[in-house]
């Protein structure tokens, strides 16, 4: 029975890590038809013999993103949005400008575990694990370093800096998504009661009100 037991856990285990992350592909490539209206569990492939080179290459990330916002830094993804020939490759990547102390704002990837390589400037990054740790794990980074921050968990990157700064992320999905906690919890459509996040953070209901209406 024990080894009944060990072999159904291994079983388990395996199975587990199998789907920890995007399906393999099952050919070459599965270039993304963004044409169709098929909905499937990503995208549905463009038949092989209409695929060019031009469906596995983007062009621009040599270009720096418009900092000039409320939190100054300014994200551009290459997922199997901007590069068709990512899908089914469980792989994307981006590029994340920050203006002199701006900040990639604390957010989650729901379906990518990352990994931040700095390529100019110093960058203060940080995750924090789940409940009811909720600790926080931070770091200092400066140029060619690489932190990786676990899937799901909430993370933020800060220039610390008094010039720009940039860093290059990969991501273990061809769509990571990406939940910005402020920007989800504050301003969601339609409004979370403001009871209930009145509630949640401990503060006064007109704080709450005074929040969304940044959002």
């Amino acid at each position: 029975m024990t080894s009944h037991l060990l072999l159904f856990g291994l079983l388990v285990a395996g199975c587990s890590l199998a789907f920890a992350s995007d399906p393999s592909p099952l050919q070459d490539f599965c270039v993304a038809d963004q044409n169709s209206t098929v909905f499937v569990n990503g995208l549905v492939c463009k038949e092989a013999r209409l695929v060019q080179a031009d469906d596995f290459f983007y062009s621009g990330l040599q270009l720096m993103g418009n900092t000039s916002n409320a939190v100054g830094s300014a994200v551009t993804p290459v997922t199997v949005a901007e590069l068709p020939g990512l899908n089914t490759l469980g792989i994307s990547m981006a590029r994340i400008d920050f203006a002199p102390q701006g900040i990639n704002p604390p957010h989650t990837h729901p379906r990518a575990t990352e990994i931040l390589t700095v390529i100019e400037g110093r960058i203060l990054v940080g995750f924090v694990t789940s409940n009811p740790e909720n600790r926080l794990i931070t770091k200092l980074l400066q140029k060619g370093d690489v932190f990786v921050f676990p899937q799901g968990l909430i993370h933020f990157q800060k220039n610390v800096g008094n010039g720009y700064a940039v860093a290059i992320a990969a991501l273990s999905s061809q769509n990571p998504g990406v939940i910005t906690i402020a920007n989800a919890v504050f301003g969601s459509n339609p409004d979370i009661a403001a009871d209930i996040l009145a509630k949640a953070f401990q503060v006064d209901v007109n704080v709450v009100y005074q929040i969304q209406s940044k959002f």
